[in-house]
């Protein structure tokens, strides 16, 4: 019996070894608490403009942002205006120091 629990956890072992290297990869910039806190600090100051805009459509975009301030955006919204609101409202934001947009523009049919 123990002998089978030992097995199980090594071949379980064995098959999450490649997901957390590839977690470990993906999260490089997070090692350090000082980057992370500022990510996230740079973040929420982009969420929280556009949640001020007040459009439903914003709701839509996801922001991320990597440890040189660079934030991505993506998502859809319902109009090519409202995707270029988005990326001046993150340009605009203190500690940003470049903008990435992969929002798509889905109208309504």
């Amino acid at each position: 019996m123990k002998s089978t629990f030992a097995t199980l956890g090594i071949v379980v072992g064995a098959l999450l070894a490649p997901c957390l290297a590839h977690a470990e990869e993906s999260d490089a910039d997070r090692k350090n608490p000082g980057a992370y806190v500022k990510d996230s600090v740079i973040t929420t100051k982009v969420k929280t403009k556009l949640a001020a805009e007040k459009l439903r459509t914003l709701a839509n975009v996801h922001v991320d942002t990597d440890n040189k301030g660079m934030v991505v955006l993506s998502g859809t919204v319902r109009a090519q205006e409202t995707a270029d609101k988005a990326v001046e409202i993150a340009r605009a934001t203190e500690g940003v120091t470049s903008v990435k947009s992969t929002i798509v523009v889905k109208k309504d049919d």
